[in-house]
């Protein structure tokens, strides 16, 4: 009894030993601070990953399966892949964002929503702090289509042209008289080409 005794006590040391290893290997791996230096594993997968895609023979710049065989990295997630990738191609924002924020994430997804939290409250602050534009819906750049000659011109009243022109300077708070003036002003400019 007392062997197995001795021999339970020193695998149960072993196994803590294990594990504690297994756990320092683990916080490595998933320590955003580490797997993003310059020897960080999100940062050499993405540099592996950035070269194969730039061989790759597809159009569409996708990696074939094979390839990821043939370089042993077929077993990591795909998402994890991916987050390395675009991790590399957008290394210098991404950097830039942990320092100015002091971003204390543990992945590269929280620090993708981190960053995509805070584009969207900027693009948000850019538009309450700008003047909205007037909309542009329905308009257009071509000049509106003339009337053809032989097509009959419709006629109004001077009371219909008068009631027109009052509701518009009420529905646009113009006063009146400035429209007069107006109207005047253009009138004498007519005569004056005119003569």
């Amino acid at each position: 009894m007392a062997n197995s005794t001795a021999t339970t006590g020193t695998s149960i040391d072993a196994l803590v030993k294990e594990g504690k290893a297994l756990g320092s290997i683990w916080r490595q791996v998933n320590s955003l601070k580490q797997t993003i230096k310059e020897s960080g594993f999100d940062t050499r997968l993405g540099k592996l990953l950035q070269q194969l895609k730039a061989n790759a023979t597809t159009d569409n710049g996708q990696i074939p399966t094979h390839v990821l065989r043939t370089h042993g990295i077929q077993q990591i997630d795909r998402r994890r892949r991916s987050e390395a990738l675009w991790f590399v191609e957008n290394e210098k924002e991404c950097r830039q964002f942990i320092e100015d924020n002091k971003f204390k994430g543990s992945s590269l997804t929280a620090l993708q929503a981190a960053m995509r939290k805070a584009a969207k409250a900027d693009e948000a602050d850019e538009t309450d702090n700008s003047e909205a534009e007037p909309s542009n819906v329905g308009q257009s750049d071509e000049a509106p289509e003339q009337p053809k000659a032989d097509a009959p011109k419709q006629r109004y009243s001077k009371t219909a042209i008068v009631n027109a022109v009052i509701a518009q300077a009420e529905l646009n708070e113009v006063d009146l008289e400035e429209i007069i003036n107006d109207l005047i002003e253009v009138l004498a400019d007519r005569q004056t080409a005119a003569a």
